[in-house]
């Protein structure tokens, strides 16, 4: 497929740099800004700043991507990922560390652009193998990004993010040397305002593309309600230590690899994409009622199997499956839209999970399933045949 679509390499590599810069700087974010006298209340703060300012920003970006072009909102994009690196290494503040991260999350909207040029350069047919090569490439990225930050933390604190900025360096000198510009439909959106709440709440009650957001606007929530209690789960009942939880990281990575580079594309055309996507939704519902019910290291990793495979599949189907319920004119705009659904759902998980945490620290599992839960039934509405295919945005 690299053979017959370089775009797709070039992209591949956008994903790539962009995880192992996050790989390198997530593991290592709240112990670096401890340094500048951050409570854990800010430290929360720090971390929910990124998501919110993701939030507003991605919908523009998108849509400007379907007006300017792909490219040149690429270039902008990474180069804010560059400067927010390099202000989180050379911060002489805590004030820096939050409009580092607020500069990020204004500039983060490559991958929704990246997933836009894989739409207008691959047919329908080969667009799932195309976002799961996405996909795979942030799983290489989360796999070695915290190796990368766990060798060089020792010798400097600030080395990971001169690393991290180096990296993605390297993404946006790629993008402006080899990648051409692949919207053949710029500035043939239709004039709206670049971010607007209406729009954004509007596109719930889309027939065609509706389902489809408010799924990724539920899965999201319910794996961060996981993500919040998944260390706390670790540490406080099954007793891991930090070297363990590590190699658990490393081993589910692995199998999120396998899933995206492996089973995607097979699956989806024997079975169908609306079936797989179902089937795989169920799965990982059922893999959290696991995690709530038993509670020992065995039963743990068998879950995490459980878990691990269909999950990384999510992404990759629900972004073919919006590429299909969409017209080709805001392929950008919508992706754009799915990512600020994403956002509210980072933003909000945590904080669900927290709150249900206080009372048990496995009931957010349980939570999890039943909003994941609520997902599959809400599958059986995606991909409708029957309903024309206009896009209002």
């Amino acid at each position: 497929m690299f053979k017959n679509n370089r775009n797709l390499l070039i992209i591949a590599l956008i994903a790539l740099v962009n995880a192992l810069g996050y790989g390198i700087i997530i593991p290592i974010l709240y112990s670096y800004s401890v340094r500048y006298g951050l409570t854990d209340f800010q430290n929360g703060m720090l971390f929910a700043t990124f998501s919110l300012f993701q939030f507003f920003s991605t919908p523009i970006i998108g849509r400007m991507s379907d007006k300017f072009g792909r490219k040149p909102l690429l270039l902008v994009s990474i180069s804010g990922t560059v400067v927010s690196f390099l202000m989180m290494a050379l911060a002489p503040s805590a004030i820096f560390l939050f409009i580092a991260r607020a500069l990020d999350g204004i500039t983060a909207g490559n991958i929704p652009v990246a997933t836009a040029v894989i739409s207008d350069t691959t047919k329908p047919e080969h667009r799932a193998r195309g976002f799961a090569i996405i996909g795979a490439s942030f799983g290489f990225g989360f796999v070695f990004g915290p190796a990368i930050s766990a060798l060089t933390v020792g010798i400097s604190p600030s080395l990971p993010f001169l690393i991290a900025a180096g990296i993605s360096l390297i993404a946006v000198i790629s993008t402006a040397l080899f990648l051409p510009e692949t919207n053949t439909h710029i500035g043939e959106v239709k004039k709206s305002k670049l971010f607007d709440f209406g729009k954004l709440a509007q596109a719930l009650f889309d027939k065609n593309v509706g389902p489809t957001l408010l799924i990724t606007l539920f899965y999201f929530l319910g794996f961060f309600t996981f993500i919040f209690a998944f260390q706390p789960y670790l540490i406080k009942i099954l007793h891991l230590s930090a070297t363990n939880v590590s190699i658990l990281y490393t081993m589910f990575g692995v199998l999120g690899l396998i899933s995206q580079l492996l089973l995607v594309e097979p699956l989806s055309k024997r079975f169908g994409i609306k079936r797989t996507f179902s089937s795989a939704i169920l799965t990982v519902a059922l893999g959290f009622l696991v995690m709530f019910t038993f509670r020992s290291f065995a039963m743990f990793v068998v879950s995490m199997v459980i878990i691990g495979i269909p999950n990384s599949m999510i992404g990759p189907l629900i972004n073919t499956i919006l590429s299909r319920e969409t017209d080709e004119r805001s392929q950008g705009t919508m992706l754009g839209l799915n990512s600020s659904y994403m956002s509210i759902g980072q933003i909000f998980g945590p904080i669900l999970g927290g709150a249900i945490a206080t009372y048990s620290v496995t009931l957010p599992f349980l939570a999890s399933a039943a909003i994941i839960l609520s997902c599959f039934f809400l599958s059986f509405r995606i991909l409708n045949p029957t309903v024309p295919k206009e896009t209002a945005f």
